[in-house]
């Protein structure tokens, strides 16, 4: 009888699994999933109750050939995916492909990949969760509808190669909704007082003005603020009551994933998408010295902080024994979820608080220590005594009508926050030291500083800020947040400035143009609210035909007007009440194939157009036309004069012999320092590749031939062809991990070198 077998999901697992259950099983991957909706078409029969039409992926025939040849003679298939929605639709999928008289199908749970998490999955087999698939079909369904059948309107009235999605498109609309609310704002002024005092002890200490005749102290400009400093200065300051407190804080509750990215984006500055793929790492196995990888995290995709008893007991264990009984609880502390549907999983943990983070950094990669660090650490601490901070305000007049306060506090036991000694030693810096006092005490004034503010406008989202509110507003779900950053940013609807997200000029077109058509689909709660109904379709309370039902009736209708009624911005453009400096007529918003310009609606009896610039409020100015009168060099080919040009694309020479000589050359090439003296790859082209900046001022690389040759790269290239596909050219990157190098640009080529830093020939 052949082997019972086991197919995992990710192929890294198998030699992890292989370490613990040993030769009695076969173990395989599925590499994903296998199966999927068809790419060319919708893929779904919206007249016979929303069925789907799977088809094998074209890229996994090699897989799948190799899983049924695997599961040839199995009797016994144990479905391993993990263990979450789109986990279950992959082992719906291969029974799918496997199916054969007589065979079981066994659905296995792993939530660590250690020997027990493995055991007891194979011990606790299940049958395959028909809701927890349904919820998944819902949802994939859901998001075919949407993106299959507005993208192409957009293709129509804005530009080819734009998406819209279900849920992306409303974190967009967080963020160009944030972006107008920021160019809206109007700073107001307003003023603070504080003052530098002295008791007769050290140190000296400063207090805020707080209250003027009982009241909340409002000062709105320099004039109220100069006549409240003119009576202070004649005024005694005397200590009125003194409060003291001791305050008792918790520690929080174990990862989910919506904190762990918000956390590792904070404090570790890694991106969302790169804080899942190093937790993955941590997830599948490591090795770490015992004979074989084994998986450091419990299972990353959570919305759950619920944990199991026996590994609070085991870091209980090891509070009392590394930091003493007073830091440890008599029993395991537990916490509430928000939300039950995934309740299944517990929180991201370590497998073994045993295994700290000290004795692990040998065998982590820095980034993979730095996650695992913040993971051991917060569970740990979650099941810590909490810390006793000693508050201390002093309440303080100035005559009758002026009252002064500071505050200061102390650690009178630092219970959980131990693990946190070197991040609370930062947060407290600022905290001021008090003296002792007492109530009627004198202070004298060294000084009074009055200083002038103003309000400042909501701040732009950051990665970590833009998934805490996708996550307060029931927005997608945390498998989905470092998706939904990455296609956001790749679609070119937002950039990340600086580590903020603002919209790009498409974002707000495109934003507008479906909140106008869908404004119910972009609406925040009707987004949450399919989340939810999502959550019924796995716990059986709604059925997925009555989801998909509901959803498209009323999405038809919508859509079937916007193809009527959306405004195409390739014809019409977008409004800007601005007016056309030749004529006269408005002036519009529209999208070429590299990107977006101004064009007066006259055309063609009137052919302006020009780049344009956006102040801080949103602003549109035309940028004005570089004379091109004035003759730079010769033409090369003809012996006209050339003059500098401002095209959509940037500057560029353009000879006076047009149209008989159409020789352009960019500015660029006129440089001896942006010239790399790398010949263009382009089949045909003569020119060089030359520096350039983009319109936001970003580095790039480009033809010296534009706009006749529009070669362009963000990498620089080496004019050096690519020794595995014989590409003409490699291109130069960086990054901290593996330092400078150069690899092929061409998708699918692996090649990549290092490039060896110069050796000192003192050395």
């Amino acid at each position: 009888m052949a082997k019972p077998l086991i197919i995992v999901e990710s192929p890294t697992k198998i030699k992890t699994l292989k370490k613990y259950v040993g030769k009695g099983y076969n173990v395989a991957a599925s590499a994903g999933h296998i199966r999927d909706l068809p790419v060319k078409n919708l893929g779904i029969d919206v007249d016979d109750n929303f069925k789907a039409k799977y088809v094998n992926i074209k890229d996994k025939a090699k897989i799948i050939s190799n899983l049924k040849k695997t599961a040839k003679d199995t009797e016994d298939v144990y479905l391993a995916p993990d263990p979450d929605r789109e986990g279950e639709a992959i082992a719906f999928h291969i029974m799918d492909i496997l199916k054969k008289k007589g065979r079981k199908f066994h659905r296995v749970l792993i939530h660590e990949l250690t020997k027990k998490g493995i055991t007891d999955a194979l011990e606790n087999t299940l049958e395959p969760d028909i809701q927890k698939y349904d919820a998944q079909q819902a949802r994939r369904k859901l998001d075919r509808l949407v993106g299959y059948q507005i993208s192409p309107l957009l293709w129509q009235k804005v530009q080819r190669g734009l998406s819209a999605g279900r849920v992306q498109s409303v974190a967009v609309k967080i963020i160009c909704d944030r972006e107008r609310e920021i160019r809206q704002f109007d700073p107001e002024e307003y003023w603070t007082i504080t003052s530098d005092l002295m008791s007769e002890a050290p140190p000296e200490f400063n207090a805020a003005l707080t209250k003027i005749n009982n009241k909340k102290a409002k000062i709105s400009n320099e004039k109220e603020a100069m006549a409240i400093v003119s009576d202070l200065k004649q005024a005694q300051f005397i200590v009125d009551q003194i409060k003291k407190k001791t305050v008792k804080r918790n520690p929080l509750p174990p990862f989910i994933t919506s904190k762990l990215q918000q956390d590792a984006i904070n404090r570790l500055r890694f991106s969302a998408k790169k804080t899942m793929v190093v937790a993955q790492q941590l997830y599948e196995g490591i090795e770490i010295g015992t004979g074989g990888p084994e998986g450091l995290i419990t299972y990353m995709r959570t919305d759950s902080t619920r944990i199991a008893p026996e590994a609070a007991e085991e870091a209980l264990s090891l509070i009392a024994r590394d930091y003493g009984a007073e830091y440890a609880l008599k029993s395991p502390r537990s916490f509430k979820n928000k939300n039950k549907a995934q309740d299944a999983h517990e929180a991201i943990r370590p497998t073994s608080v045993e295994n700290t983070p000290e004795k692990l950094k040998a065998y982590l990669s820095e980034e993979q220590f730095k996650l695992y660090d913040l993971i051991w650490k917060r569970f740990v601490a979650s099941q810590m005594a909490q810390a006793q901070i000693d508050q201390k305000s002093i309440l303080i007049k100035a005559t009758d009508k002026y009252l002064f306060s500071v505050s200061g506090s102390t650690v009178k036991f630092d219970g959980y926050m131990r693990l946190y000694a070197t991040e609370e030693k930062t947060k407290d810096k600022d905290i001021q030291s008090l003296p002792p006092v007492e109530e009627g005490a004198v202070l004298s004034t060294q000084k009074i500083n009055p200083k002038q503010h103003f309000t400042k406008p909501p701040p732009r989202f950051s990665e970590a800020s833009l998934v805490k509110e996708l996550e307060k507003n029931g927005i997608g779900r945390p498998s989905t947040y470092a998706s939904i950053l990455g296609v956001i940013q790749d679609k070119g609807y937002v950039e990340l400035i600086k580590r903020y997200f603002i919209p790009s000029e498409l974002g707000f077109i495109v934003n507008d143009l479906l909140v106008d058509s869908f404004p119910t689909l972009l609406d925040i709660s009707f987004t949450a609210q399919m989340e939810t109904n999502l959550d019924d379709v796995e716990s059986g309370a709604l059925q997925e035909i009555e989801l998909l039902k509901k959803f498209y009736d009323d999405f038809k209708t919508t859509l079937d007007n916007a193809k009527d009624n959306m405004v195409s911005v390739k014809g019409v453009g977008v409004e800007t009440g601005i007016s056309c400096p030749l004529c006269s007529k408005s002036v519009n918003i529209k999208i070429g194939r590299n990107g977006h310009f101004l064009a007066c609606t006259g055309y063609p009896d009137c052919a302006f157009t020009s780049n344009y610039l956006r102040d801080e409020k949103g602003n549109i100015s035309i940028v004005e036309k570089i004379a091109d009168s004035e003759p730079v060099k010769d033409c090369p080919k003809c012996g006209e004069p050339m003059v500098q040009k401002d095209g959509r694309f940037g500057l560029f020479l353009a000879c006076t012999g047009y149209p008989e000589c159409k020789h352009t050359e960019s500015v660029g090439q006129n440089s001896a320092t942006t010239d790399t003296g790398v010949p263009c790859p382009e089949k045909g082209c003569d020119g060089t590749i030359v520096e350039k900046k983009s319109k936001r001022g970003k580095l790039f690389f480009g033809c010296s031939n534009y706009p006749d040759c529009t070669f362009a790269s963000w990498d620089k290239p080496v004019s050096r062809a690519c020794p595995d596909c014989a590409s003409p050219y490699l291109v130069e990157k960086e990054t901290k991990r593996d330092g400078k190098f150069v690899k092929c640009p061409v998708k699918g080529c692996g090649f990549k070198e290092s490039i060896l830093p110069e050796k000192n020939p003192a050395e």
